[in-house]
């Protein structure tokens, strides 16, 4: 049974670095290490191993991102409707990964967000069992926060629908509406 308590996941990252002389840019999944990853939990418990796979979603070969992915969204977002605690905090550095061009698995990454966004499973089972709301460990509220943090970044939205690979603008669309965008 997951003991720790439900942080509130911050959907605000501080990864602008600038750099005298030249204008502000954005370093890789900066502010990746900020996050208390074994105090929250995943899936399969500790949610520690969340940097270590988004980092080969960032930088991996295509099969090895995509494998990274696989094994993240068992983790984040299990069946593709079932959240966690750890999901909402990982959500901002997926938005990040989505818009970088180097990264190979975008269109998948987009859809996983689309199924976080979509998410209603634990508000499904609160309506009929009302004490899940009394839990120390609240799921409807991970399922909500994790929600809200993909809305927070849906600004991204209008250039992910700019591409011109064809995967990522159906996916992203896909999104858009699940978002009401």
């Amino acid at each position: 049974m997951r003991s720790a308590p439900t942080p509130e996941p911050s959907i605000q990252r501080s990864d602008r670095q600038t750099s005298p002389g030249s204008p502000r840019t954005t370093a890789l999944l900066a502010g990746l290490d900020g996050v208390p990853w074994s105090d929250i939990q995943d899936s399969t418990g500790s949610a520690a191993a969340i940097p270590r796979l988004l980092r080969k979603v960032a930088r991996g070969d295509a099969e090895t991102a995509r494998a990274a992915l696989g094994d993240l969204r068992k983790r984040i977002c299990q069946y593709g409707f079932v959240v966690e605690q750890a999901t909402a905090a990982t959500v901002p550095f997926l938005w990040e990964l989505a818009q970088r061009p180097q990264v190979s698995c975008r269109a998948q990454i987009i859809q996983l967000l689309k199924n976080i966004a979509d998410a209603r499973q634990w508000e499904t089972t609160a309506t009929a069992y009302p004490k899940l709301l009394n839990h120390r460990e609240n799921p409807v509220a991970w399922e909500r926060a994790a929600r809200q943090a993909v809305r927070a970044r849906r600004d991204g939205l209008e250039r992910l629908l700019a591409e011109d690979d064809t995967e990522i603008t159906r996916a992203t669309t896909e999104l858009a509406r699940t978002l009401g965008d």
